[in-house]
This record gives C-alpha cells, structure tokens and sequence, in this order.
C-alpha cells in the first residue's frame, strides 16, 4: 500500500546532517537532523502484530513534530523482516519509484532497523534512512531544556549510534604513512571515534547514576507528603491537567513530546489537603530502551509516587492502544504494582456513543476534560477516596502545652477541627498510617488506635 502528498509550493527543502570530525566523542555520532526534509514513511508490519487501522498515523505525528513534512507511505505486512533491508524486495523498487517521483530527500521506517539494513537501503535509494528510534531521539535532542534531559538524550543517542559508527570521514584510513607526527601504531580511527565514545557512555551513566541518586533522595525526603504522578502516552494532556488542578502556567502545546522535564507542583486536594502533583515524560509505542535507562531518574518520581494519575486521549483513534502502550511502558522501567487511576481525557471532542464504549471496557476510569474542566470535581473525589486508604480519621486528646505534635499534626496531616479544654484540646485530624509509630512514643497523646500495624512509606 502506498499513497503519496504533495508539498504545498514553496516549502523550503533544506536538509542539514549532524556530521561532525570533531574529537569531542559526543559529537562523533550520526544523529540526523530531520529539520526541513521531504520524507516518505515505510512500515512493515509481521503477521499477527496489532496494529492500527492507520498504522503510520502516529509516526506522520512523530515526523510532524521533527519539523519534517511527509510526502508519501508505504506499508507491508510480511511474515518476517527481509534479512538485508527489512522490507520486501517489490515493495523495496515500488518504495524507491515514490522517492523519486514525490522527490523525497528521506525516508523513516516505523521500525528498528539494523546498521547494516540501514546501510543496505541508503545504497539502494540513494538518500538518506532513519528508523523509528533515531526519529524520536531526534526530537527529544531538539526538546531536551535542562541539564539532566541533555545528558540523558546524549547517553540514548551514543549508545543508538555506536554500532553505527562507520566511515564518513576521510581521515577513517590507517595512519601508518606520511608526515612528521602521523606516525602510529596503525589504529583505524574509526577504532578511536568507538572507544572515545564509549569513554563518553561512561562518564554520562556516571553522572546520570549521581543524578538519580539525588533525585531519589529529594523524592525520598518528600514521602511525608502524599504523592501523585501524571504519567501517560505522550500528547494526551498531561500539562493542561497539571495547570487545571494546581492552577499553573506550564507550557503546554498540542505536539509530541511537548515537553520532556519532570515539573512537581503543589495540589490542593478539596476536602483532602495538600498532594505534591508531578507531570513526567509522555511515553510512546516502542519507546527506545536506549530512552527508557536514559530517563530512569526522571521518571523516579512516578515510581515513588503513592499514586499514579494514567491519563489517556479519549478522542485517539488508537485510544486503546495507546492505554496499552503506556502500562508496557510503566512495567519496562519496573513499575508494576502501584494504585494506577485511569484518566479518559478531552471528552468534550468525544462523541458519546464512543465514551461509553470506553467506559464500559475501563469501568473504573474517570472521564474528563483538562480543557474545560468537566469531569475535575469527580477526578478530585476518586483521587481522595484512594489517598486515603492510606490515611486514618482520627480524634486525639493532647496536651495544650504540646505545640510541637500539633505542627506535627499539621505538617504530615490534616486538621479539620480542634475544641480547647482547660488541659487539653481535642484535634479531629486525618493523618497517614506511617505516623501512628511516632505518634505512640508520646505518652500524654490519647485516642491512637492499638489494633493497626504500621509500614514504612
């Protein structure tokens, strides 16, 4: 199957290649830069594989947001991967007719394709080949903002491009010959470019681990306040809900990948108290495991979290694989048993014979719009009704004189009332189970319960 779109006129058809002989091993890889280009895409799909009714829709959103402008698609359905060049022979000579007739200057595979499969195909076609992975690092290179994104995208793009390093530059010959300070031992400099970039791997798991470990501790240092995590498939309105429930100003657009950092913002849950809200890094179908070890200590907050906010686009198409992409996504960085609450957002563009056959497959998922905030009241109800299996509703008799268990009180817990004796007060409070054990080392507090064991949090 293939189809062809044609640029509007006057559609710039720049192309620019992040090649560079620099020593500096982090800019020895081939990461291409997709600005500007003409693409055609290509997906192959195995026998038995689920897809979807437009199985190349969600990568034309992918090229979308690399500034890439799509000028045709082809699709095959096989049993297996051709061994040299991933698709089939016909569809390869029908693939490279679209490319010069629509004048493509590249083409994205909605696939992960081996060195040598790339290699094979570019001789072909005779224009530049990426796959799925090398696209979506592409973007997060182009999204990443802060100092942990940038390290992290540089560890996933090195560890990509390493078995990829190949000749493209013309001091790639042996340096046994010729010249005052250019004799050697005959070291292939591609040999060099490899092991200074494996140097480069090094030294970024190292400051990454030293990342993650302070990160764990900043999480660790929060537990006495009850955490909530966004997490989900990328462009399913994570940043928008954010800003309605803790009324922020984050930036938000409707584009993958919109953003990649981990934002914590105070949530005043009605009727609850106060929750720390975290938006984390979207997730995508097949998302690079290069991706997934890079951003482990971004996504330390959903795995720390007391609760995970799973928000789905409602209005996809591909709503359902989507929901299922994301879980594969949470159980890959070892987040499997977590209280999980199903978010059905932006309903306000759903029709609703096709909300009601969401619901009726997820019966506990909340449907809601970040947009205009229909379904939040409800959203806030089904997050406290969670929250608080972990939570006690309790009325202690304390000391007056003791304004240090009251701060305590206030600090880790809630207040909801307080009647003042001639000795004591009495404090009706809503407090974790976790407090129960520092609560009974003070001798003058009455009304603790005796028959609740405790855990650390």
């Amino acid at each position: 199957m293939s189809s062809i779109f044609f640029p509007a006129d006057g559609d710039s058809n720049l192309t620019k290649e992040r090649f560079d002989a620099s020593t500096h091993a982090d800019r020895m890889t081939r990461v291409g830069s997709v600005v500007r280009e003409l693409a055609v895409l290509v997906g192959v799909y195995l026998e038995g594989q689920n897809i979807a009714a437009s199985p190349l829709d969600e990568l034309s959103g992918l090229a979308e947001a690399a500034q890439v402008r799509e000028v045709g698609r082809i699709t095959q359905r096989r049993r297996k991967p051709e061994a040299a060049t991933y698709i089939g022979s016909g569809k390869l000579e029908e693939l490279k007719e679209l490319v010069n007739t629509v004048d493509a200057n590249l083409v994205i595979f909605d696939n992960d394709l081996a060195p040598s499969q790339t290699k094979n195909l570019e001789e072909y076609l005779k224009i530049k080949v990426i796959d799925r992975t090398e696209l979506i690092l592409d973007i997060f290179a182009s999204r990443a903002r802060t100092n942990e994104a940038r390290l992290a995208v540089e560890l996933a793009q090195l560890e990509y491009s390493l078995p990829r390093l190949k000749r493209m530059w013309t001091h790639l010959e042996r340096q046994g010959v010729g010249g005052v300070g250019l004799r050697g031992p005959g070291e292939k400099q591609l040999e060099v470019d490899r092991r200074l970039a494996q140097k480069r791997i090094l030294d970024l798991k190292s400051e990454l681990n030293i990342i993650q470990q302070r990160r764990h501790r900043e999480v660790a240092a929060r537990k006495t306040s009850r955490t909530v995590s966004l997490v989900g498939y990328t462009n399913a309105g994570k940043s928008t809900l954010l800003n309605r429930l803790t009324n922020s100003d984050e930036y938000v657009k409707d584009q993958l990948f919109a953003t990649l950092d981990t934002r914590t913002r105070r949530w005043h849950l009605p009727g609850w108290g106060p929750v720390l809200l975290s938006d984390t890094v979207g997730f995508v179908r097949d998302l690079p495991h290069h991706l997934i070890a890079s951003f482990r200590a971004t996504l330390e907050e959903a795995n720390q979290a007391d609760l995970l906010l799973h928000v789905a686009d409602a209005s996809s198409r591909h709503a359902d694989i989507q929901i299922e992409a994301a879980f594969q996504v949470l159980t890959d960085i070892g987040i499997r048993e977590k209280d999980t609450l199903l978010v059905l957002n932006k309903i306000d563009v759903l029709e609703p014979d096709r909300l009601e056959i969401l619901l009726a497959k997820y019966p506990n998922a909340v449907p809601i719009s970040a947009g205009n905030g229909l379904g939040i009241e409800n959203l806030t109800v089904a997050v406290s009704d969670i929250l608080s299996k972990e939570f006690l509703d309790l009325t202690l008799e304390i000391p007056v004189a003791n304004g240090r268990i009251m701060a305590l009180l206030a600090r880790d817990g809630e207040i909801l009332s307080k009647h003042y004796g001639e000795e004591t007060v009495s404090v009706h409070c809503r407090i974790p189970k976790h407090l129960l054990g520092r609560l009974r080392q003070e001798k003058e507090i009455h009304g603790l319960p005796e028959n609740i064991t405790t855990r650390n949090f």
